[in-house]
């Protein structure tokens, strides 16, 4: 082979045309979801203003079970934990949260945790102490 047949072959390789590069086959996917039609909000249009709002949604009616739920306190079921507690934190010497945690099976930071949200969710005003031996203990008051 001369150095004049060489280089006309690489150059003939050089210059001969790829294939055009195709995206593999995407899987189709389990779920059969859609794809959102509106544009993101504040989105800009070609004109420089912002897009058309899509329309609103229909609200979603609310059942009477759903409705009396909201207004109404939840009552704990009778063997629940949140029945446990609420039933010794009730108790006139209230209970220590070494007695909360033997009762329900629960960490320190779990129970106290508990008590933290109850005082908010459940409207139940409980006011903690230490006794003469130093342990803390937590009672509901009203």
């Amino acid at each position: 082979m001369t150095n004049t047949e060489a280089i006309t072959a690489t150059q003939t390789a050089a210059v001969a045309e790829q294939g055009a590069q195709v995206a593999p086959e995407k899987a189709s996917s389990k779920k059969g979801g859609t794809q959102k039609k509106a544009a993101p909000k504040g989105q800009k249009t070609a004109k420089g203003g912002k897009a058309k709002a899509a329309a609103p949604k229909k609200p979603v009616k609310q059942t009477a079970k759903k409705a009396s739920k909201s207004k109404e306190a939840e009552v704990p079921r009778e063997f629940s934990k949140k029945a446990i507690i609420f039933d010794l934190l009730r108790r006139p010497k209230g209970a220590t949260l070494a007695e909360l945690m033997d009762a329900v099976s629960w960490q320190a930071h779990s129970v106290r945790g508990f008590i933290s949200t109850a005082t908010k969710k459940d409207s139940i005003m409980i006011e903690s102490s230490k006794n003469d031996a130093g342990e803390r203990v937590y009672r509901a008051t009203k």
